[in-house]
């Protein structure tokens, strides 16, 4: 995107605000009017010695509260806006950062919700290098430090053809963690690593959580840690493994010993 439909995005964000805050402006407006009204009833009734509720203490409520300029404009409307800019922005982190800097501006906490609203629209359409400065910006600003968002930056770095750098941020951020970290994201990183070819980093990887006994969830696992230590030349090692984890083969068929037989062809149709 040039620099003037960059420009013009942020006018529109600015007027977007200008509108929100007419709005405010006239509600508070009104309000101040309506409580004007209330004191020259009160003025009235006390000059005919008429006692009525108005003569009661009155409390002093202050200021009518003013509501951030951002919390009038619809959830989806936000989203939208910023899909579309980030759209049809060129690939610059700078560019990239500097409109999610304008686009949360306007809110008082951190909108974490919207932009997980946000990665998912880009997910969906597979603008990976998107969500990876969308990513990579909300951890600079110390918010997503979570190992869900955790894992959708590596799953997007492999998309985007990274995945050294999907390796670097696993060693960085996750790879002390082996006694509790998720088994989901453990699959992710064992097929990162399986799908380019970086089999000693897979091995490493299936010796580290072996070092820790974490229970191998599926045969998925298990066959590619034997896949990479077949292509490598470990054959002990990959008999090793498969022996140890034989189980995980056969349950899936002792399971469907008790299926119907169109249920049995289907389960070894899967396998």
């Amino acid at each position: 995107m040039s620099l003037t439909k960059l420009g013009s995005r942020f006018n529109l964000l600015r007027l977007w605000g200008m509108r929100a805050l007419s709005h405010q402006t006239t509600f508070i407006q009104s309000s101040n009017q309506s409580q004007s009204n209330t004191g020259v009833l009160e003025s009235s009734d006390s000059q005919f010695g008429n006692r009525t509720h108005y003569d009661l203490p009155k409390q002093n409520y202050g200021a009518v509260p003013r509501p951030p300029i951002g919390e009038n404009i619809s959830r989806n409307d936000k989203v939208s806006f910023l899909v579309n800019t980030l759209h049809e922005l060129d690939d610059s982190k700078e560019a990239t950062y500097s409109a999610l800097d304008a686009w949360v501006a306007w809110e008082r906490n951190f909108p974490i919700g919207l932009l997980k609203m946000v990665l998912i629209a880009l997910e969906k359409e597979k603008h990976w290098h998107k969500i990876i400065q969308v990513i990579k910006w909300m951890l600079s600003k110390g918010q997503g430090t979570t190992m869900g968002t955790y894992k959708q930056l590596i799953f997007a770095l492999d998309m985007d053809h990274r995945a050294k750098e999907a390796h670097e941020f696993w060693l960085r951020k996750i790879a002390y963690e082996f006694h509790s970290v998720p088994w989901e994201l453990c699959k992710l990183m064992i097929s990162v690593y399986y799908r380019n070819n970086m089999l000693e980093e897979l091995i490493n990887l299936f010796k580290e959580l072996e070092a820790f006994d974490r229970k191998l969830p599926d045969k998925s696992v298990v066959q590619k840690v034997a896949d990479a230590y077949d292509v490598l030349g470990f054959i002990e090692e990959k008999e090793r493994v498969l022996a140890k984890y034989e189980e995980l083969f056969t349950q899936k068929s002792q399971k469907a010993k008790g299926l119907p037989a169109h249920k049995r062809r289907q389960a070894r149709e899967r396998t």
